[in-house]
C-alpha cells in the first residue's frame, strides 16, 4: 500500500510519526497527488534544503495556502523574504535578539513564567495549556514588542484563529482571514502610536532605524513592514514556547524518569528544552518554493511547486539519530532543526529556549509531582503547528 501524506488530515494533527517513519524509508521525496506538493522527510535532506536558500525560495510564502496560489500577496514579512532583501533586514532586527539581550530578558521571563504560574501551586487540578503555557508566552513578547498590558493576550487570539485549519481543509477560511486583518490593522496603529510616542521598545525602535538599501544607501522603514515584523513576532513568539511547554508536560508524563532526572539536575534543564524540540518540535514543517527544478532520490522537484521540509519527520531520523523514537533528556544532540536552520532559523529561537528551560525549571520547583489527564487533551488544528491546546494535569496535593 503506498504511503499517504496529508497535513490537513486527522493523522497529521494528532500523530503523523507512523507516516512520517514510512515517508523516510518508502518516499524520501514525496509527491502528493492530491495537493501537488513535495515533501522531504530525511534528516540529511531537510537539512540540506534548508540551507540551499537558491533551490528553495521563501518569498511564495510558507504554507500550502500561499505556496499553492501565485497570485498570493506575501509581501512584508521577513520569514517570506529571499536574500540578498532577506539578509538586510534580519540584520537589522536580529539586533534585539543578541546574548547581551537574552541575558537582560531572564528577569523578566521568569517573572511572567511565575506570575502565571505560583497561582496554580497547590491546586488539585489545573489546564497547563489554558492557564499556564497558553497565556505567559504572548506576555513575553509583546512586553519586549510594546504591547500595552491589556492588549496582550488578544494577539494570541487572533494568532490561534489565524492559523486553525478544519480538518481536510487546506485554506484558513473568513475567520482566519478577519484574524489576520485584524492583527495587522492592530499593528499599524500601534506602530503609528510609537511614532508619536516612542518607548523603550522593539517597535520603537524600528521605528527609529534605518534599513540597507541594495545601492549601498539606507532607508527607514514604513509603518506597514513594521507592523509585519510585529505581526510575525507576536504570532511566533506566542505559538512555539505554548506548544513547547504543553509538549514538555505530556512527554515527562509518559517518561517519569526523565521528569525525575530534571528536577535533580537544574544542568538538564536546557537539554531538556533541545530533546522536546526533537522530539515533539511545535513546527512540523517549513513551506518553500522550488525556484529552480532538483532531483531528490530519483524523484524530481519541477520548478514552481510547493515544497514542506518535514522537520518532524527529519527529528525522528534513525540515520541521524540512535533510537530516535526514545526521549532522552540527556541525548546528545546532533545539529539542532527544530526551530528550523540556514537563513531562515528562527530569529527567537535563543528567546524561546530562555522561556522554555526558565518555565520547566519553575515547574521542577513549584509543581514538582504532577500526572496528565491523556483522556482530556486535546490537540490543535493548525497549518503547520503541532501541540496541545489543552492539557489537563492533577498535583499531589
Amino acid at each position: 500500500m503506498t504511503v499517504e501524506f496529508d497535513p490537513f488530515s486527522r493523522d497529521f494533527f494528532d500523530d503523523p510519526y507512523d507516516t512520517y517513519a514510512r515517508l523516510r524509508d518508502e518516499a524520501p521525496c514525496y509527491h502528493s497527488e492530491q495537493y501537488d506538493f513535495y515533501a522531504l522527510s530525511r534528516y540529511e535532506d531537510v537539512v540540506a534544503a534548508h540551507r540551499d536558500h537558491d533551490t528553495f525560495i521563501s518569498s511564495r510564502g510558507l504554507t500550502y495556502e500561499q505556496l499553492s496560489d501565485s497570485e498570493a500577496d506575501v509581501a512584508g514579512s521577513l520569514i517570506m523574504m529571499d536574500p540578498p532583501e532577506h539578509t538586510r533586514y534580519r540584520k537589522l532586527v536580529s539586533r534585539a535578539f543578541t546574548p547581551r539581550a537574552m541575558a537582560s530578558w531572564e528577569d523578566l521571563v521568569r517573572e511572567i513564567v511565575v506570575g502565571y504560574l505560583e497561582p496554580l501551586v497547590g491546586e488539585p487540578s489545573f489546564d497547563l495549556v489554558g492557564e499556564f503555557a497558553g497565556p505567559f508566552p504572548v506576555e513575553v513578547i509583546s512586553a519586549i514588542l510594546g504591547v500595552p498590558e491589556g492588549d496582550r493576550q488578544q494577539i494570541r487570539h487572533w494568532t490561534d484563529t489565524m492559523l486553525r485549519r478544519e480538518e481536510g481543509e487546506a485554506t484558513g477560511g473568513a475567520a482566519a482571514q478577519g484574524a489576520g486583518i485584524a492583527q495587522t490593522m492592530y499593528f499599524l496603529e500601534l506602530v503609528a502610536e510609537k511614532r508619536r510616542c516612542p518607548g523603550d521598545d522593539m517597535l520603537s525602535a524600528l521605528v527609529a532605524a534605518e534599513v540597507e538599501t541594495g545601492d549601498g544607501g539606507t532607508a527607514s522603514l514604513d509603518d506597514i513592514e513594521i507592523a509585519a515584523f510585529g505581526t510575525l513576532l507576536g504570532a511566533a513568539g506566542s505559538e512555539t514556547v505554548t506548544k513547547l511547554v504543553g509538549n514538555a508536560a505530556v512527554l515527562f508524563h509518559r517518561n517519569p524518569d526523565q521528569w525525575r532526572l530534571v528536577k535533580e539536575d537544574p544542568e538538564l534543564h536546557a537539554d531538556a528544552v533541545e530533546e522536546i524540540l526533537r522530539y515533539w518540535p511545535p513546527s512540523q514543517y517549513q513551506g518553500r518554493c522550488s525556484a529552480v527544478e532538483s532531483e531528490w532520490h530519483g524523484v524530481t522537484i519541477p520548478a514552481g511547486k510547493p515544497v514542506f521540509l518535514l522537520t518532524g519527520a527529519a527529528t525522528h531520523d534513525e540515520r541521524a539519530y540512535e533510537d530516535p523514537d526514545r526521549f532522552d533528556v540527556r541525548r546528545e544532540q546532533a545539529l539542532a532543526i527544530g526551530l528550523g536552520h540556514g537563513v531562515h532559523a528562527c530569529l527567537g529561537a535563543a528567546l524561546a529556549r530562555l522561556e522554555s528551560r526558565v518555565a520547566i525549571g519553575e515547574m521542577a520547583a513549584r509543581v514538582p509531582d504532577f500526572v496528565v489527564d491523556e483522556t482530556g487533551c486535546e490537540r490543535v488544528q493548525m497549518s503547520n503547528v503541532a501541540g496541545y491546546s489543552k492539557v489537563p494535569v492533577h498535583t499531589a496535593h
